[in-house]
């Protein structure tokens, strides 16, 4: 057993909805707390003083000066693995140039995806290390991982067996994903329809064989895949035992529905929801995440993020780390910039980067200090919880602790 502690403050996010708005009066806030741990879980989080008498034999690991401890974050949804680099996508972006301009002069999706299958596998592997680490660094323990950069059967299983290696190398928990309907690829003989099916024939039974990932993702937007076939394509993934979880509503309304029918595990970025789609959304057990990053990096709406915790929706956050829509892979700067802009409390800015966004990732174990739940959590050198978001994100993390065992 070991004990941590004691800290100034524990902020355990437990004994918390799932769904809805969050009061910061509603925080479980323990006072000179510690964390006691074994094998990978938490065994107990009380008052430090109690615990080391009632478990006198506990190796401690003592924590000096003024440090909170909240459990560690989670990121779910990121596309870390690629090659290439798209600054000038930004610089073009932000010179007034349309995506249609920045597609035909070479950059897009279409850029990343060259790019990506000019990488070996262990390139990519280490692209994506390179990436973990610096999520590390903001305190992110939990990473789902996209492919999408591929677009063939060759290319997509690269992509997912880099993650794959990825995580033999790292304590960090990577969730890969397939997207290989990101978008039909310029290579591809055949209409939007064929290539999914081509994903459902040739792709994902390899991805199923070898074990590569148990979620699949689609981009249903009129620049990538229709809403009727997408929701056939779904509903055949499914078939296949994968999970779900969409890109929807990023520039048109109407796909959070189809992820909702479907049953999505998450319904992902939702500038363009619309208040009967919020509704309808909030009413089902699929987390809407927010994707405030590529909000930030293509000048667009943020996510209603507000109308859906009022309407008693599953608000989760995440970075949509990129190369081209969202380069900048901070998460709590970008939740604290939309809880700015979109009146969140600190209580649901925190939730929606642990616990309900574990949910997303159907990873129920973590994202609170609780009895049981998987011992990944974070130390800050401040004696406030509340000034992790008001630094916004300059504030990093003093230790993070995977199962127990600290790594940074």
């Amino acid at each position: 057993m070991n004990l941590t502690g004691p800290f100034t403050q524990i902020v355990t996010l437990n004994n918390l909805p799932l769904k809805g708005k969050l009061q910061d009066e509603s925080l479980e806030i323990i006072s000179n707390g510690g964390i006691l741990t074994e094998n990978g879980k938490i065994l107990e989080v009380s008052d430090f003083d109690s615990l080391k008498q009632q478990f006198p034999d506990s190796e401690i690991d003592f924590i000096k000066g003024e440090q909170i401890a909240i459990p560690a974050f989670v990121d779910a949804h990121t596309h870390i693995c690629f090659g290439g680099n798209r600054s000038n996508d930004f610089a073009m972006r932000n010179a007034g140039k349309t995506y249609l301009e920045i597609a035909e002069s070479g950059g897009g999706i279409w850029s990343s995806v060259k790019h990506t299958r000019a990488s070996s596998e262990e390139e990519l592997v280490e692209g994506i290390l390179k990436r973990v680490n610096q999520l590390i660094k903001q305190g992110i323990t939990t990473i789902e991982i996209k492919s999408g950069y591929g677009l063939n059967v060759e290319e997509e299983l690269k992509m997912l067996r880099a993650i794959k290696k990825a995580q033999a190398k790292t304590k960090v928990t990577l969730v890969p994903t397939c997207l290989s309907a990101h978008l039909k690829p310029k290579d591809f003989e055949g209409t939007s329809e064929e290539y999914l099916n081509y994903i459902l024939d040739e792709i994902l039974p390899k991805v199923k064989e070898e074990n590569l990932a148990n979620r699949v993702d689609i981009f249903i937007e009129k620049s990538a895949f229709q809403p009727e076939e997408s929701k056939v394509f779904l509903e055949k993934a499914k078939e296949l035992g994968f999970q779900i979880t969409v890109h929807a509503d990023q520039f048109s309304a109407g796909s959070s529905r189809i992820a909702v029918e479907v049953g999505a595990k998450s319904a992902d970025h939702l500038e363009a929801t619309i208040d009967e789609d919020i509704e309808f959304l909030a009413n089902s057990n699929t987390v809407a995440i927010a994707l405030p990053g590529a909000s930030l990096g293509l000048g667009e709406p943020f996510s209603p993020a507000r109308k859906i915790l009022d309407k008693g929706g599953i608000l989760a956050i995440a970075t949509d780390w990129n190369p081209g829509s969202a380069p900048m892979g901070n998460l709590v700067t970008q939740a604290s910039i939309l809880a700015t802009y979109q009146k969140l409390t600190t209580a649901e800015v925190l939730s929606a980067i642990t616990f309900r966004a574990a949910f997303a990732l159907d990873l129920e174990d973590r994202g609170i200090l609780a009895e049981g739940k998987k011992a990944d959590f974070i130390t800050y050198n401040t004696d406030n919880f509340q000034n992790i978001l008001y630094h916004q994100g300059s504030l990093l993390p003093n230790q993070v602790y995977i199962n127990g065992e600290k790594v940074l």
